[in-house]
């Protein structure tokens, strides 16, 4: 194997050997790492016991995905926690076997994750991808819901792989949380100036362009207008 770190899931129908992605998403392969390790602390699992171990995929769709690492087996559970999205311009829904977080909309992410059987680029930049398959594509493909996550081990190959902090990663990446939230606003008014940059600005910041001027009657105070 390629330096880098692999989790080893081995599951009721078979092991699934997944590259992890530490270095573009450390946050997220933090969290993977912490919990299948038994190192995170949670609302369902005492320190030191591997979380994933045990939990069903509760969730599989023929060519489409896999889904498990939820605590009460119907898609509803999280480990007491949620954390931001870490998308990567590099890392996309482009293949069969990648490895994905499952989520409820932005920022919701916690243990629960789904591997694909196909490219499915319209989860791109709404999941966080944070690895891909290596190897034991046949026992994906065989995974019903209801199999079983028996244990997941953490391998680590390489010198970055073996410095890699996991608890430490998925730390930091929380607590810079205000400074990815400050530099989103810096953007979005960036871009909100760029296309109103000739628009008329009221006294309460109201930002107006006006297209077309008319010659009809003007509405006084009290009329009922429509807006279209």
């Amino acid at each position: 194997m390629k330096e880098g770190i692999y989790a080893h899931i081995e599951t009721s129908k078979g092991l699934i050997v997944v590259s992890l992605e530490f270095e573009k998403t450390p946050g997220t392969v933090g969290n993977f790492i912490s919990l299948a390790e038994g190192n995170m602390k949670n609302s369902h699992k005492e320190i030191g016991e591997p979380y994933y171990d045990g939990l069903a995929f509760h969730r599989v769709i023929n060519d489409f995905m896999i889904q498990g690492g939820c605590p009460l087996g119907n898609g509803t559970g999280d480990p007491g926690y949620k954390f931001d999205d870490e998308f990567h311009d590099d890392l996309e829904h482009n293949d069969k076997g990648i490895l994905s977080m499952a989520n409820a909309g932005p920022g919701t992410n916690g243990s629960q994750f789904f591997i694909t059987h196909l490219k499915t680029p319209w989860l791109d930049n709404k999941h966080t991808v944070f690895g891909k398959v290596v190897d034991g594509f046949s026992v994906l493909d065989l995974i019903e819901q209801g199999d079983k996550i028996l244990k997941i081990k953490i391998s680590r190959i390489g010198d970055k792989a073996e410095k890699f902090d996991s608890l430490g990663s998925f730390r930091d990446f929380n607590n810079q949380k205000d400074e990815r939230e400050k530099k989103k606003k810096i953007e979005e008014q960036k871009l909100i100036n760029e296309i109103s940059k000739d628009f008329e600005i009221t006294d309460s910041g109201l930002r107006y362009d006006l297209i077309s001027k008319n010659d009809g009657p003007k509405a006084k105070t009290g009329d009922m207008v429509k807006v279209h």
